[in-house]
């Protein structure tokens, strides 16, 4: 039994009752909600380690609530179910602020798999030799082995996505990587080049002054993108 909490918001009552059960029987603590009020509702009281939540509802739909959601600051992972299943749905999800996507019908244990994917990267393992390996973006510092992004206030909010991102690029600084080794990495191949493209667009918003003018993550136009650490 694990101590982790996961919100599933679906409007679809037999969904919902399937995957309460199904993540109970492999140790999560789940709360359901039936659209995105009464998920606002529940998200005032609790803080979830993970979010599953369909896109398409009555009312407000899962795209804005995510949109929402990351505007608050809100840090958990978020992983969006819906029947649309095209690269570009998909796409906008990410661009939302989603960290993973699944086209429904799907089979349980596949969320169950990507749940535990992002959980992970949210709390990461220290290794030995990443412990020490701190990066300077100017006034900012990502710790390699924690994937912890870092300011003169304190520590800056990361997207699952974005952290496995900045983790890649960390990995070869320096080195140009393409968009298919970047998305082979992060395991977005079904996705393809556009889905690193969001991530990179996000990334900067983060770690560069002037996201239109990148000084530390760089494209190298034809060949894809490199990280370039300095003061």
């Amino acid at each position: 039994m694990t101590d982790e909490h996961i919100v599933v918001v679906d409007d679809d009552p037999r969904l919902l009752r399937l995957l309460q059960r199904y993540l109970s029987e492999n140790g999560y603590r789940v709360t359901t909600a039936v659209d995105a009020e009464q998920a606002r509702e529940i998200l005032r009281h609790i803080q979830p380690d993970a979010v599953v939540l369909d896109v398409t509802m009555p009312g407000e739909d899962g795209l804005s609530l995510t949109r929402g959601l990351r505007k608050e600051g809100l840090q958990f992972p978020i992983l969006l179910l819906t029947a649309r299943g095209e690269a570009a749905d998909r796409i906008d999800g990410l661009e939302a602020g989603a960290d993973d996507y699944l086209g429904k019908p799907f089979e349980p244990r596949e969320l169950l798999l990507r749940l535990r994917a992002h959980l992970r990267r949210s709390v990461p393992a220290v290794s030995p030799d990443a412990q020490t390996q701190v990066i300077p973006l100017g006034v900012l510092q990502f710790d390699v082995g924690r994937a912890l992004l870092s300011g003169p206030d304190g520590p800056i909010y990361l997207t699952g996505g974005e952290a496995a991102l900045l983790g890649v690029l960390a990995s070869q600084i320096g080195q140009v990587m393409s968009r298919e080794a970047i998305a082979e990495a992060l395991d977005v191949n079904e996705i393809g080049e556009r889905a690193v493209d969001v991530q990179v667009t996000r990334l900067r918003r983060r770690i560069e002054i002037d996201p239109r003018e990148p000084r530390f993550l760089q494209t190298v136009r034809g060949k894809g993108y490199v990280l370039k650490p300095g003061n």
